[in-house]
């Protein structure tokens, strides 16, 4: 669970790195459970919540900003059952805009973005944001070959046979379109289709579903697609992957083709030439949402030239060109009839409300998080209060306040404890930090247990029919101690057969899919180490500079020196920084980490990073910006450069392979004139990426 900070700007440097990282690490969490298993905990209005503080911090930090956090992470890795397809082109989610002040500075970011006037105009696209789970349809020769799930962004599910039920998707396209073609949109059902569906399955005494969006996604994924066939699931587009030629100069033409073609586009969707426009619109559409015969939970704002899109690029896990305008919460009042401890795998202690059970936005939730001690005096919520909480769409309530004339007179101030309640090590609160950390480290057995689920989780080694309920079991039993035992489990083959619930069968399962995984991508595999920071995207990103795990280990080692050339490039990592590196070099100088990645280098085989295949001159290079740029903002330049492959780094040393100066350039261009690193003026980079000059 996560911190929860009062002021933002009143954030230390520490303070801000820490809440980083327990809002990656709770976040992480919460993707799994809604686009994974379909099952939330909490709700949007919380998720957001979340999801906007971490940008919040990430804009008064940007050192700090985890490549591998909330910001570089799109839902999470397909789950088992189908099979898997890599998405030509990532399947992005969206920043959200909470109030009409976001929304006017999404457009003023685009106008510095691009580098426009004011009197230019920047026309939107405003869209419903349906609540539903997210597809893609490829079509080749005008013929719907292959559908999948969004995933992780990058790889999704294979549901094409589940696809081709839904009467909303035409099977085939006229003879204009292009020859290759992926049309994104939204899966969902209708309010009516689901409560009709929820009598039907009652009648059978079969699982009813909490409500459309999980009632859709539930059906999309069955794996008899009769099943699917059955249930009554629609389809509107909104977007497109790859295609081998454009369809349209702008989105609002975009979607009048594909209405031409046979595919379902929100009526409700409006071409806006501003944000006074589509803030109208925002506020046409929320009140009259209960009246809509589907469930949406915000309204989509997207610009609407193609040619800006294609500039504007994307930012991590989101585009740069869209944003979702979320609508307000719901609210109801229940009982919190508790407040108990959870310690997470870097030892955070995470204080959870345990509540009456109450049905809010169509589900029923009876736990949330209250974040940290701060937070439970700052509200001053107390056992045995009457409590607001709130919720929007499918994921975890947050409590908002407690009802104070409702308090029962005997009640008490919580008191956060002082001790560990799982190991009874002292708890501290280092200094800057909001969160409360158990000091037991590895002989706390709440963090071993949380470390080693977060080893086998699905954006790490991924072991197939191996949950945290399967680890905490092994654990408890004495099966399994480090993530190293995990693949010493067949010399115990026996013991597991004969254990409830497994057999011979389950037990030859679990075996397979462990040697499965004795090949790992180095990405997944310095992801799967729990290092704090360190999440999907740092992992890749470490990976990409480093290559290797032997490199990686040898350069960490030798980071240790803060004097040393090593640490130098470490934070020069453009996305890392002196507070990850911190945390990186801390993991690998601790005597017990290294035992444990000494056996698992012995037991495994870590893969190479393998950088995508590109004809384009400057992948694999290492490029410095400085000075002013005049053709591009200076963002837009360290977009492109990414796209085609460049490491962009935040400082110049021997191993930077071009300094691209413009107006202005100070004591970057100094040093790289000063050890011999080639110095590009605007001009000449443009003609290098243009293939116009050899780098």
């Amino acid at each position: 669970m996560t911190a929860q900070v009062k002021n933002v700007d009143a954030l230390t440097r520490e303070e801000a790195a820490q809440t980083l990282a327990e809002l990656a690490e709770q976040i992480a969490r919460h993707d799994q459970l809604y686009h994974q298993q379909d099952a939330p905990e909490i709700s949007d209005a919380e998720y957001d919540e979340l999801r906007r503080l971490n940008s919040a911090i990430e804009e008064r930090f940007p050192d700090l900003a985890l490549t591998d956090g909330p910001s570089g992470r799109v839902g999470a890795a397909p789950a088992s059952g189908f099979s898997k397809v890599a998405h030509a082109q990532p399947m992005l989610s969206l920043s959200n805009a909470f109030e009409a002040n976001d929304v006017v500075e999404f457009i003023a970011r685009v106008r510095r973005f691009l580098g426009l006037e004011e009197a230019e105009t920047v026309e939107i696209v405003a869209e419903p944001k349906i609540d539903g789970l997210s597809a893609s349809l490829r079509y080749e020769g005008g013929v719907f070959l292959l559908g999948a799930t969004r995933g992780d962004g990058t790889t999704g599910e294979n549901i094409t046979a589940n696809l081709k039920t839904i009467a909303d998707i035409p099977e085939t396209l006229p003879p204009d379109a292009p020859a290759i073609f992926e049309v994104r949109g939204e899966v969902y059902m209708s309010r009516e289709d689901f409560f009709a569906l929820n009598e039907r399955q009652t009648a059978a005494e079969s699982k009813t579903f909490a409500n459309p969006r999980n009632a859709a996604a539930g059906s999309l994924r069955q794996l008899d697609s009769s099943i699917t066939a059955a249930r009554p699931l629609r389809f509107f587009a909104y977007s497109t992957g790859e295609t081998s030629e454009p369809v349209a100069d702008t989105h609002w033409n975009f979607l009048s083709h594909l209405k031409d073609w046979g595919f379902s586009v929100n009526p409700l969707s409006r071409l806006c030439a501003d944000s006074t426009e589509a803030l109208a619109l925002y506020e046409e559409i929320d009140a009259a949402r209960s009246s809509l015969p589907y469930d949406i939970d915000g309204i989509v704002y997207k610009i609407n030239r193609l040619d800006w899109q294609s500039r504007l690029g994307m930012v991590s896990r989101a585009p740069r060109w869209a944003i979702a305008h979320k609508f307000a919460a719901e609210q109801a009042e229940t009982v919190l009839h508790n407040i108990s401890i959870q310690v997470g795998r870097t030892g955070a202690l995470t204080p959870v409300a345990e509540l009456e059970p109450i049905t809010v936005g169509g589900v029923v939730v009876s736990r949330a998080t209250l974040h940290n001690a701060d937070e439970i005096e700052r509200k001053d919520v107390r056992a045995g209060d009457s409590v607001i909480v709130q919720r929007a769409g499918d994921v975890i309530p947050q409590v908002v306040r407690a009802i104070a004339e409702k308090r029962p007179k005997d009640s008490k101030p919580f008191i956060f404890p002082d001790h560990c309640p799982e190991c009874g090590s002292v708890v501290m609160q280092e200094e800057g930090e909001v969160v409360r950390r158990c000091t037991g480290g590895l002989i706390c057995p709440a963090q071993a247990l949380e470390r080693l689920k977060h080893f086998v989780s699905r954006n790490a080694f991924d072991i197939e029919g191996f949950g945290g309920k399967h680890i905490e079991a092994f654990r408890t039993d004495g099966l399994i101690k480090t993530p190293a035992d995990i693949f010493r489990l067949a010399s115990h083959t026996e013991e597991i057969s004969t254990r409830d619930g497994w057999g011979e069968q389950s037990t030859d399962n679990l075996l397979a899919a462990i040697e499965a995984r004795r090949h790992i991508p180095l990405e997944r595999f310095i992801y799967a180490l729990g290092v704090r920071q360190v999440g999907q995207s740092n992992g890749r990103l470490l990976a990409r500079h480093y290559g290797t795990f032997e490199a990686l280990s040898e350069a960490m080692a030798a980071a240790q020196d803060p004097e040393s050339e090593a640490f130098s490039a470490l934070i020069a990592i453009d996305g890392i920084g002196p507070s990850v590196a911190a945390d990186l070099i801390a993991f690998f100088a601790e005597d017990h980490n290294q035992t444990v990645l000494n056996e698992l280098a012995e037991l495994l085989d870590i893969e190479p990073f393998i950088q995508a295949e590109t004809d384009s001159p400057i992948a694999g290079r290492t490029v410095v910006f400085t000075g002013t740029l005049e053709e591009m903002t200076r963002g837009e330049a360290k977009a492109r450069a990414e796209t085609l492959g460049a490491k962009v780094s935040g400082s110049v040393s021997k191993k930077t392979d071009f300094v691209v100066a413009g107006p202005g350039a100070g004591s970057k261009a100094k040093k790289a004139a000063e050890l011999g690193v080639t110095v590009l003026s605007e001009q000449q980079w443009l003609e290098m990426l243009n293939g116009e000059a050899t780098p």
